[in-house]
């Protein structure tokens, strides 16, 4: 097998795809969004909640560093990348969205990483064609050397399966994904307009006959598979009972899309739409319900104190994924 064809069975695996039958116990919930912070919310007593949901727990370590001059400079420059329309305002949502990517900042590292391989005109954009090849080109070239057939059939399954992920993940439909589209082709559980996709490959993944339901069968081969005979470990009767009790919510013996929708996306409280709020409400000085950039400096310390991130090293590089 080539090279692009292993990287491609190496992003498979990390995207979530399956080439067989898993021997270990599989888990497909994506869980919300944690706790933003392990401090107690008390703002009568400290803003330690606040700096950790506002800048990450890792980066808000090392703000201490800092004197109230270079918090405000560093916390005026994130305050520009807020504001997305550039209005001169920070809105709820936009407060929330970027609390939101400084707590899963993971993901945009991530991207940041594969983000050459695949943008192989240096556009800063990364087409469906570019995608392909990187990833498929290999197979499409030199189809000789995939004659199994558990190959071939996972790359001609999987093509279509990424161009239709890549499609929905394009917003502007130009074929071409910016940093924030391809994000969310990678990772399509984190954002809301790709809930369907996720829904839908988990659904393609365990329908094993096809009908467009999970069975209570299907629902557990796919996350256990007897190596031998003999009798099922106590957590598979658990799951059955749980496919039963929980799972089948109308109790018509399997899953629809939407009863797979409430197993593996869970409604949570949101933690970082209600720290927005807060932010907003103690900061907001005119109650318009959004923030000037001097309301936010004026309220510095609830948002970095003399506690923030290494922003005050980051804001010197180009962070474009954040």
């Amino acid at each position: 097998m080539g090279f692009q064809a292993a990287c491609w069975f190496v992003l498979l695996l990390c995207t979530g795809g399956s080439l067989s039958k898993p021997t270990l116990r599989k888990e497909r919930v994506v869980h919300p969004d944690p706790q933003l912070s392990d401090q107690l919310h008390e703002d009568n007593q400290s803003f330690q909640y606040d700096h950790e949901a506002f800048l990450g727990k890792e980066e808000a370590k090392t703000f201490d560093q800092l004197t109230p001059e270079e918090s405000k400079e560093k916390l005026g420059k994130i305050v520009d990348r807020i504001d997305d329309n550039n209005d001169g305002y920070v809105t709820t949502e936009e407060l929330k969205n970027w609390i939101k990517r400084v707590q899963k900042r993971y993901i945009y590292e991530n991207v940041a990483k594969v983000w050459r391989d695949y943008d192989l005109n240096k556009d800063n954009k990364i087409s469906w064609e570019e995608y392909k090849q990187a990833t498929y080109g290999y197979y499409l070239e030199n189809p000789e050397e995939f004659q199994d057939a558990t190959d071939q059939h996972s790359f001609k399954k999987m093509l279509p399966r990424d161009e239709r992920r890549f499609k929905t993940a394009d917003l502007d439909g130009d074929s071409a994904a910016t940093r924030e589209e391809f994000t969310a082709f990678l990772h399509p559980e984190e954002f809301e307009h790709m809930k369907d996709i996720v829904v839908l490959e988990t659904l393609e993944d365990i329908d094993k006959n096809e009908d467009g339901f999970v069975d209570q069968d299907e629902y557990i081969a796919d996350m256990f598979a007897h190596e031998e005979s003999g009798p099922e470990p106590d957590w598979v009767i658990t799951e059955r009972e749980q496919f039963s009790d929980f799972r089948d919510i109308n109790k018509d013996g399997k899953m629809d899309k939407e009863e797979i929708r409430h197993w593996i996306l869970p409604q949570d409280y949101d933690h970082a739409q209600a720290e927005a709020r807060h932010l907003v409400y103690e900061s907001d000085v005119d109650k318009d319900q959004k923030l000037t950039k001097e309301e936010i400096l004026e309220n510095w310390n609830m948002f970095v104190g003399s506690q923030a991130t290494n922003y005050g090293e980051d804001l010197t590089k180009n962070h474009d994924e954040l």
